[in-house]
């Protein structure tokens, strides 16, 4: 089996019988799929085993678990295929051909030890948004310091886990930024990026609270893992990093700045020099 697709779920019957349909309507069926119950209370259970005949390669539990990524990683152990895929309850796979053309670009690349495409965010207002994640860019340290890798869109490749871990179950919010880190800046594993619409993560369940508990446990994360005089010197010039990023984007913008920047440095060294 090249490619295990998990679902993580939890009283959330409506979501979840969106994604099964989305995952159920693949034009390429050979691939596994596994989801994870939480033991709910709602008709979640009853959802999974009205559309059981959908899927050649089904399998699923509803148990108690520990959490968010406690499910993940119980999904990643049942996980018989090369690449494993979360996407959770409530988000759905892009178009009916996704599969196919992910694993078309797989191919193509080589097989890489991750793969990812892009997410699309659907917001409440109906509005809806492209997020390539890197792009294609060589992520860096820097990068997630400031950001992560979407986990919806990635096809990773399973030995990694065997490798690096499974997700940190210590970590309620940002075990799956971590397990990133660890493989990527850290692990030297350089993802390959493809322009596909994977995904459609559903934004409405996102509140700022959420965002602010996720960005305080990224925080307390990165201070245990860097040097203190890294950490610091990232706190104090990521705003310049950032601003020199955009620049970079508009030529004429960014040359402009340059010269001005040349020009200020040659002033200060004839000043030094008196």
């Amino acid at each position: 089996m090249i490619l295990s697709v998990i679902t993580i779920n939890r009283n959330n019957a409506t979501g979840l019988e969106k994604t099964l349909c989305s995952v159920a309507s693949q034009t390429f069926k050979e691939f596994e799929y596994i989801v994870v119950d939480g033991a709910s209370s709602d008709r979640s259970v009853e959802v999974i085993k009205t559309h059981e005949s959908d899927f050649p390669h089904l399998r699923w539990v509803s148990e108690p678990d520990k959490g968010i990524y406690n499910a993940m990683n119980k999904g990643l152990r049942m996980a018989t295929g090369d690449y494993v895929q979360i996407l959770n309850s409530g988000d759905e796979l892009a178009s009916d051909d996704v599969v196919e053309r992910m694993l078309k670009a797989m191919d193509e690349k080589r097989n890489p030890n991750i793969l990812y495409g892009n997410m699309i965010k659907a917001f409440v207002d109906g509005s809806r948004v492209r997020d390539r994640g890197f792009a294609g860019e060589a992520p860096t340290m820097y990068d997630f310091i400031r950001g992560t890798l979407n986990h919806d869109p990635v096809y990773i490749n399973k030995s990694l886990f065997d490798k690096f871990g499974y997700y940190r179950e210590d970590l309620p919010i940002t075990a799956d930024w971590r397990w990133y880190v660890e493989a990527i800046p850290f692990g030297g594993v350089i993802p390959e990026y493809v322009d596909i619409d994977v995904t459609i993560f559903d934004m409405n369940g996102i509140s700022e609270t959420q965002i602010e508990r996720r960005e305080k446990e990224r925080d307390e994360e990165l201070r245990r893992i860097l040097p203190i005089g890294v950490y610091q010197d990232y706190q104090t010039y990521y705003s310049s990093i950032e601003q020199i990023r955009r620049l970079r984007r508009y030529p004429l913008f960014f040359k402009l700045f340059y010269f001005t920047e040349r020009a200020l440095f040659k002033l200060e060294k004839r000043k030094n020099k008196k």
